[in-house]
């Protein structure tokens, strides 16, 4: 198994020193060094260290010798598409933002301005944040094991009002969320 300590830690932008500070209790940076370079054997007690340091599930920190993953070549800015010095291995995006939990929404069908295939990642937030989520797309559960999707327009612990991405449909009022999940970012094939 090859770590990914490094590209994780890059990518975050966090410096050798800086996991080593974020780790419980503290090391040195010189031990996160060698423990990305295989110099020192990666444990299970020191994966649980680097994976809370880097705010990551444990088992990202591995993969596979014959699995290939998804490599970030390129940025794209205003200048075009330039290569990096060196590709390295993408992360996922819920596992960057492990501070709260993630939900995943699969469109099946165009509905608002989303296109069938689409995939919604949603990370939820206690109902007491609801009025800082105003005027985003938000997923509500409901009683029964059921869900609402829509624009935020009124929120409150106790209820929130989201209106649908459909033409003519109503405002659905759910009542005592037991949270709320806001769209952070969308996944479309091409």
């Amino acid at each position: 198994m090859i770590n990914r300590i490094r590209d994780i830690r890059r990518q975050k932008n966090m410096t050798l020193a800086d996991v080593a500070l974020a780790c419980d209790p503290p090391t040195t940076a010189q031990t996160i060094g060698r423990l990305e370079t295989g110099m020192r054997n990666l444990s299970l007690v020191w994966m649980n260290r680097i994976a809370a340091a880097l705010q990551v599930e444990p088992e990202t920190l591995l993969r596979s010798e014959g699995a290939e993953p998804a490599r970030l070549v390129a940025t794209l800015g205003t200048k075009g598409a330039e290569a990096l010095k060196k590709p390295v291995d993408a992360v996922l995006p819920n596992d960057l933002s492990a501070d709260a939990p993630w939900v995943v929404v699969s469109v099946d069908a165009a509905v608002g301005e989303y296109r069938e295939g689409d995939q919604l990642w949603l990370r939820q937030h206690r109902p007491e944040e609801a009025t800082d989520l105003l005027n985003r797309d938000v997923l509500a559960p409901m009683q029964g094991g059921r869900f609402a999707f829509g624009r935020l327009t009124e929120g409150r612990a106790q209820a929130v009002t989201l209106l649908p991405p459909a033409a003519g449909k109503s405002p659905v009022a759910v009542e005592q969320p037991a949270w709320l999940a806001v769209a952070e970012m969308l996944v479309r094939k091409l």
